[in-house]
């Protein structure tokens, strides 16, 4: 805390705003405490004497005439060991233990640090006496769980000679190394906070060049993520953001993910802290929670708290990011951070935007998104993390003229749009394949050509092409019926059914069809379209389309998503039977022409 505090007094409460007098030593987004029963709160503008302070918690009670306190610091996190299968609330509250304090609900004024300061760590010194350091260097590792090794880091801005570091077991506020900058020596301990309004810093942004590999076929096959990238997921009421989240929160291979749950309704949180510490890592088999922080903040928890808990999240993101990890986080919803931004701008009497929100709501989301990337870390080494920020937006009515859409839309590279008619045809993922983009093809196709095939971006250029032929087909379809169309055209509506049904759908709860692995990808993708490719051959020689519908194979291609990772040399026994009968048929075909002739 600073030494000399700024202390006022009340003079207006409008719901979670409340203006202090008095207050004209304070700075802005400085932390203060408010009234007797010390709410937390930031200020958020200061005209002359008086300051606009927004406070997380319910003001209730509160009248004219009561202290505010500031303490002279902005609103920060603590970072270190124990934030690993932590749930927070938005201002990183423990929940887990204000239920010890305080029973099922939060009390007003509870004050519990994001950090147990009794708990102790295994600290293991990797640098050493005499070793010169810079903030962001590695002094140690302690083991946070079975699945996060935690990298114990000199704080940025701090640098020097280590005089002393200790290796043993520790509490988060003992000191476990002192270094030497000139004159001034630097207590280091296993902990460190940080500004959330104020992102990290890095030596060097870097492009993107790998994807997020999520297992979910839509996205990585046509609108992939790249690692360090951002993403936008709108849809309306229903469509599955929710459990996409979920399913990219299980599967993405991100080494650490942060999930804040911003406003949404308390069941659907309530579900992800039920269901988050029961899934399963599938690649260590430990449990999720055990590489994972929570921040939940539900829509009746005060409004204001939603604003600071994007910002605690993705300061949490990015101080794994610094160790060098693969950071995803999923933010669910933006929209409910927009509204607290709405409601505390119409409180400060701003002069409204579109809707209602305020001007300056496309320069907050730009803030937000742009602290993703993908960076050379700080600390003098060669390190490098990746941060993708993935957002749900829900625009009411699913509208995606709604301004949170739009403004996060100018700042993000990938686009996944989910519909609501998807969801009630039981299409999961419910992402529309016409309207949604991925602005990262051509960062990731070196990868694809490297990593998967050099055949990849044709086959998926293909499929793209055939599904957007099916929408105009469709249309054609409608007035004239399908019986009415060439069996070229009733070959591209089938092949795009097989797409649809066969390829982009997926089964969340089957075993083996809720992760899809490139390779089984390229498979499963090169039969679909191969089987197009001969049968288009086949017609031109004179096979008819419902000879070539009527084809065994047709049911290999249906069932073999279901074929597990271990047996994926059943695909090539697959496309061998799709070639001899498609042969078969044309060479019947021929041989009954020459007969006739």
């Amino acid at each position: 805390m600073a030494e000399t505090r700024v202390q006022g007094t009340i003079r207006k409460v409008s719901g979670p705003l409340v203006v202090a007098d008095g207050m004209r030593a304070a700075r802005m987004f400085d932390v203060v405490l408010v009234s007797e029963k010390n709410l937390i709160g930031e200020i958020i503008e200061i005209k002359g004497d008086l300051a606009s302070i927004q406070v997380y918690e319910d003001t209730g009670g509160l009248g004219p005439g009561e202290p505010v306190v500031s303490t002279g610091e902005p609103l920060s996190v603590e970072l270190g060991p124990g934030i690993i299968e932590s749930i927070y609330d938005g201002i990183q509250r423990p929940l887990d233990k204000i239920e010890k304090i305080a029973g099922a609900l939060i009390t007003r004024g509870i004050s519990v640090p994001g950090l147990d300061r009794e708990k102790k760590w295994e600290f293991v010194a990797t640098a050493k006496v005499g070793d010169e350091v810079v903030g962001g260097g590695i002094l140690g590792t302690v083991r946070e769980s079975t699945l996060v090794e935690h990298k114990i880091m000199v704080p940025p801005g701090i640098n020097g000679k280590i005089a002393k570091i200790v290796s043993g077991t520790f509490t988060v506020e003992e000191t476990v190394a002192v270094l030497e900058e000139g004159d001034k020596t630097h207590s280091l301990t296993l902990m460190q906070r940080w500004p959330v309004r104020l992102p990290r810093p890095y030596k060097e942004r870097l492009t993107p060049v790998e994807p997020l590999v999520t297992g979910q076929r839509v996205i990585d096959a046509f609108f992939p993520i790249a690692k360090g990238g951002t993403a936008c997921v709108p849809g309306p009421f229903g469509a599955g953001k929710t459990v996409i989240q979920h399913q990219l929160a299980k599967w993405a291979d991100a080494e650490i993910v942060v999930f804040v749950g911003c406003g949404e309704r308390g069941n659907e949180m309530t579900d992800v802290l039920l269901e988050f510490p029961e899934l399963k890592d599938p690649r260590s088999g430990e449990p999720l929670m055990k590489r994972t922080v929570l921040v939940a903040n539900t829509s009746n928890m005060p409004v204001a708290a939603r604003e600071a808990s994007i910002y605690t999240g993705m300061t949490i993101a990015e101080y794994f990011r610094d160790m060098g990890y693969s950071v995803a986080l999923m933010a669910d919803s933006t929209s409910r951070w927009a509204e607290a931004l709405r409601e505390m701008s119409g409180r400060l009497e701003e002069m409204p935007g579109e809707e209602g929100y305020p001007a300056y709501l496309p320069a907050r989301a730009a803030q937000f998104y742009e602290r993703a990337g993908r960076v050379r870390c700080i600390g003098g080494d060669d390190r490098i993390g990746a941060l993708s920020a993935i957002g749900a937006v829900s625009p009411p009515g699913g509208d995606l003229s709604d301004p949170v859409v739009q403004a996060s839309l100018k700042v993000v590279k990938v686009f996944w749009s989910l519909e609501d008619w998807l969801a009630y045809e039981r299409h999961f993922p419910a992402i529309n394949w016409l309207t949604s983009y991925s602005l990262y093809h051509e960062m990731l196709s070196e990868y694809f050509r490297t990593e998967v095939s050099e055949e990849w971006e044709g086959l998926r250029q293909e499929s793209m092409r055939i599904l957007q032929k099916e929408a105009e087909l469709k249309e054609i379809a409608r007035l004239v019926g399908t019986d009415a169309l060439s069996d070229r055209d009733r070959l591209i509506l089938a092949t795009a059914k097989s797409l649809r049904e066969d390829f982009l759908h997926q089964n969340a709860f089957d075993a083996v069809d809720t992760y899809t692995s490139f390779p089984k990808q390229f498979k499963m993708l090169g039969n679909i379209i191969g089987f197009d490719r001969l049968s288009r051959d086949a017609v031109e020689q004179g096979v008819t389309a419902e000879e070539l519908f009527a084809l065994p194979t047709q049911e290999d291609i249906v069932r073999s998503r279901y074929i597990p990772e271990a047996e994926i040399e059943e695909f090539d026994a697959i496309w061998g039977r799709i070639e001899q009968q498609i042969r078969e048929l044309v060479e019947k075909r021929v041989g009954s022409e020459e007969v006739v002739a």
